[in-house]
């Protein structure tokens, strides 16, 4: 994450939880989750800030673990839900975390306070962690031209939805869509991918050596709002 933005984070903790927690419920996103997500399946909230959706996925039948780079909001996190589990994990690398480990990972408005260099990175780590047949969500707040900063001097990224799209191929486009944020009153661009579960391997080549997996080509589609 943009060290700014986590500075801005780990400093004012304590009030980003009351305002997250203060706003309405998304329902929305709650809807989306219900529609796509597997039900039952492991789940990971990569940008879980203090903790909210991840205590609803749990509440709501998606058994879940929260990850976040900033450790004042997990702090937050864990002072508020002390029988769930947050773990420290920072885009790109999200150390610690297996590949194909969670039937269904959520990323609701975080990459945007990534660098653009860190953007791509981060979508295929988020996809890797996915299982074969699970579900990503990912969103982020749309801002055109160049990068901005708020107040508290969190970054907001400017780039096109083709940078993440574009580590999208091999999977299929469950929801794509570009709806105005109920708690910020910006636009937020969604998408919502299954992983493909099929692999095949081709006949031996001369050698004896065999393709790689094969993945189907994508399907044609092009934290509470922070």
């Amino acid at each position: 994450m943009d060290r700014q933005t986590l500075a801005a984070y780990d400093k004012d903790a304590a009030a980003f939880a009351k305002d997250w927690h203060e706003q309405p419920p998304p329902t929305d996103l709650h809807g989306i989750v219900k529609r796509y997500f597997i039900s039952g399946g492991i789940t990971a909230d990569i940008g879980c800030g203090s903790g909210r959706e991840v205590a609803w996925l749990n509440k709501n039948g998606f058994p879940a673990k929260g990850f976040d780079a900033s450790e004042g909001l997990l702090a937050e996190a864990r002072a508020r839900y002390r029988l769930l589990d947050f773990v420290h994990a920072e885009l790109p690398d999200l150390s610690g975390i297996a590949a194909n480990a969670y039937h269904n990972v959520l990323c609701e408005t975080v990459i945007m306070h990534l660098e653009r260099a860190d953007i791509a990175p981060s979508v295929r780590r988020m996809l890797d962690i996915v299982r074969p047949g699970g579900v990503l969500y990912l969103s982020w707040r749309v801002t055109e031209g160049e990068n901005l900063r708020d107040k508290q001097d969190r970054l907001y990224a400017a780039f096109e939805p083709a940078l993440v799209l574009a580590e999208l191929k091999a999977t299929t486009t469950l929801l794509e869509e570009e709806p105005i944020s109920a708690s910020s009153g910006k636009r937020i661009h969604r998408v919502v991918v299954r992983k493909s579960s099929l692999t095949r391997k081709s006949p031996a080549r001369a050698g004896g050596d065999r393709a790689g997996p094969w993945c189907p080509a994508a399907a044609a589609t092009g934290r509470t709002e922070s």
